[in-house]
């Protein structure tokens, strides 16, 4: 088959468009540091009480050991929630009549 043979693919940006990924994207990022804010705020001030001692946390120290896990959770949360948004909004894209 030659490339003259070949028919020209759709563009994709439709899909993105009509799943409303950039906006399940926004929610996804606010939601995930929302979520690893109050987390941290928890964390380092110590609101649900203090945090056994005995732990040593080289080279940035506790609050830069738990900036990074709250990297981790506000990246993973952002991803979590996008993906559920975008694959309900596809689900009812499909079951709508």
């Amino acid at each position: 088959m030659s490339d003259a043979e070949i028919p020209d693919r759709p563009p994709s940006g439709g899909l993105v468009a009509v799943l409303d990924v950039r906006r399940n994207a926004a929610v996804g990022v606010a939601s995930g540091l929302a979520l690893a804010a109050l987390v941290y705020v928890v964390r380092v001030f110590e609101l649900l009480g203090p945090v056994g001692a005995g732990r040593s946390y080289p080279v940035v120290g506790a609050a830069g050991w738990f900036l990074v896990l709250g990297f981790v959770l506000a990246v993973t949360t952002a991803l979590l929630v996008t993906t559920l948004l975008t694959a309900v909004r596809a689900y009812r894209l499909a079951t709508a009549e």
